[in-house]
């Protein structure tokens, strides 16, 4: 395999597949720092079984999935209440909207199929496909993954009139503020290359840290100049954009491996004297 990352130390900062991640940024002649800026913690699973037991009860109008692992963990606890097809039925006769392609194939696979799904990835783009809808009056279930986009509360303001149930099988919580140190310190003194961002809340508690600390114009200034800022998808390319990063690489498959083999191409760009994208 080519070594387009020869030397360059690419950050990771998930929490999930970085040993994965990591091996294919080795396998490209690079070296990976995982400095992970977001955990993953479940809720209880007696909460989810609850959600379950009362939505197949009760029914809806509409389910509104934003991710796959929160989707997973419903059917998860429907599995320990042996209730698994009664929650399918339930889903079945509900209209369904959601986010992303993993969401979308979790979905399918129990046979469900979605009424609205996005085109980009996006919440925002499946909000959009959902204001053409009448939900005057209507009973609305949504599954957060870790809390309430913004697109997400604007939608259900401007919805007044519909019931809302808010689903959380789990939530994010905080990096390790020896790890955000580590991280701005290892970014301003230009000691790596990229960072690859797999999530919007990585990016947030990234800034946050540098602005309480008062570095964060000098952590722009490094994006902008002399460290890659790779995002996953859109949502978290739209993340850094709100932070007033403009060089970003994106790929246009959503996917990690993607990402990086983006980053390869950016830096064989360079080699080679090409202006990247």
């Amino acid at each position: 395999m080519s070594k387009e990352l020869q030397n360059k130390k690419i950050v990771i900062a998930g929490s999930q597949k970085t040993e994965e991640m990591a091996e294919i940024i080795e396998r490209r002649g690079g070296i990976p720092l995982i400095r992970s800026l977001q955990g993953l913690t479940d809720c209880d699973p007696i909460e989810v079984e609850e959600d379950v037991k009362r939505f197949t009860r009760q029914g809806a109008d509409w389910f509104i999935f934003t991710t796959g692992i929160g989707f997973e963990a419903m059917i998860q606890a429907a599995e320990r209440l042996n209730a698994v097809t009664e929650f399918e039925e339930r889903l079945k006769e509900t209209k369904i909207a959601c986010r992303g392609y993993k969401t979308n194939a979790f979905l399918k696979k129990s046979g469900i199929h979605p009424v609205v799904c996005d085109d980009d990835g996006t919440v925002a783009s499946m909000i959009e496909k959902l204001e053409v809808f009448d939900f005057t009056d209507q009973k609305v279930w949504i599954q957060l993954h870790g809390e309430l986009s913004s697109q997400l509360y604007q939608f259900i303001q401007s919805k007044g009139s519909m019931d809302v149930q808010a689903v959380l099988p789990y939530r994010y919580h905080a990096p390790e503020q020896e790890t955000l140190a580590s991280l701005m310190n290892e970014l301003i003194q230009r000691e790596v290359d990229a960072v690859c961002f797999t999530t919007r809340v990585q990016v947030g508690y990234l800034f946050d840290y540098a602005r309480e600390h008062g570095r964060e114009e000098e952590v722009k200034s490094v994006f902008e100049q002399d460290v890659l800022a790779a995002a996953v998808g859109k949502v978290t390319a739209e993340a850094l954009r709100d932070r007033g990063i403009s060089r970003i690489i994106v790929p246009e498959i959503e996917r990690m491996g993607a990402l990086i083999v983006e980053i390869s191409h950016y830096y064989e760009a360079q080699q080679s004297g090409v202006k990247a994208d």
